[in-house]
């Protein structure tokens, strides 16, 4: 939901957040058509804005996670409905490209390498979809690879993965762009740790990152970081009122049709669909270089 009148009347009372940071949060985004009484997690819109794409555990979908889609009216979202190329088992993690030629998203279906594997369909002229094609065993390997994410000035991928030569648990991988694939992944340095970090996200151009850090209890907090003389900064949370260390924040994209915002997946004491659902607050300022890949 994206009504400025929203901001205003929600940003201090129900979001519950000190003056200096509750106008960065916009609210709930689509109550009762994105944000439901289900788990919704991990949105992508495309940089027209008329396409959201998310995953959920609603019902009505293939089984399991699914991947869904809603369109934006020009006052708010609807016809939500499931991608059809959805399967029983895991369909998750969509990213919208912002060249609006493909879905990228992570999947356990069969067939794939092993575990999850990442995926991409193209985008058709009519609204429609192309048949899934996996991105091949340059990036997928025997473990599970998800939270795929495309840097929009090279189309470098930023993924999560679990195989070995990381620093532990599931960890965030770079892969640069090879003509219509991608070279292998490589760990990021200075942004992995011993525990699980997933959901990256480049912000402004590959001069900040966004990215999900387990807290040991099950859940997730957003960290940020900033790309400066060509080494990422020590991470810190994203200034968000729901963001703590207790809690389960997660999948935090950058809107591509309205840059400074991003859309992220959490539990906000209010408003609240459901279990999980999705936000929107304003992208932090980052004065990082674009050298870090």
């Amino acid at each position: 939901m994206r009504t400025r009148s929203l901001l205003l009347a929600l940003s201090a009372s129900l979001l519950c957040t000190p003056a200096a940071t509750a106008l960065a949060e916009f609210g709930i985004e689509g109550i009762g058509v994105v944000s439901t009484r289900a788990d919704e997690l991990r949105a992508t819109r495309s940089a027209d804005g008329r396409r959201l794409v998310w995953a959920s555990n609603r019902e009505g979908g293939a089984g399991g996670w699914d991947l869904w889609q809603a369109s934006w009216d020009a006052t708010r979202w609807r016809d939500a409905r499931p991608l059809p190329f959805n399967t029983a088992a895991d369909d998750l993690d969509p990213f919208l490209s912002a060249d609006g030629r493909w879905l990228y998203f992570a999947s356990d279906r069969a067939g794939g390498h092993g575990g999850f594997d990442l995926y991409r369909v193209a985008l058709l002229a009519d609204g429609g979809f192309g048949a899934p094609q996996n991105l091949g065993e340059t990036v997928n390997g025997a473990d599970d690879e998800r939270s795929p994410a495309l840097r929009e000035d090279d189309g470098t991928l930023l993924l999560a993965s679990n195989r070995p030569g990381g620093s532990g648990g599931w960890d965030l991988w770079s892969a640069r762009r090879q003509g219509e694939g991608f070279a292998p992944p490589q760990p990021l340095a200075g942004l992995n740790s011993p525990g699980d970090e997933l959901d990256g996200s480049w912000l402004h151009g590959g001069r900040a990152m966004v990215f999900a850090r387990g807290t040991g209890t099950g859940g997730a907090q957003l960290q940020l970081s900033h790309c400066r003389h060509g080494q990422w900064s020590a991470p810190e949370p994203l200034p968000l009122s729901f963001n703590t260390a207790d809690g389960d924040t997660r999948a935090a994209l950058a809107d591509a049709s309205t840059p400074g915002e991003l859309l992220v997946s959490g539990h906000a004491r209010a408003p609240r669909a459901g279990g999980r659902d999705l936000y929107r607050m304003r992208a932090p300022a980052s004065d990082g270089g674009g050298d870090c890949r």
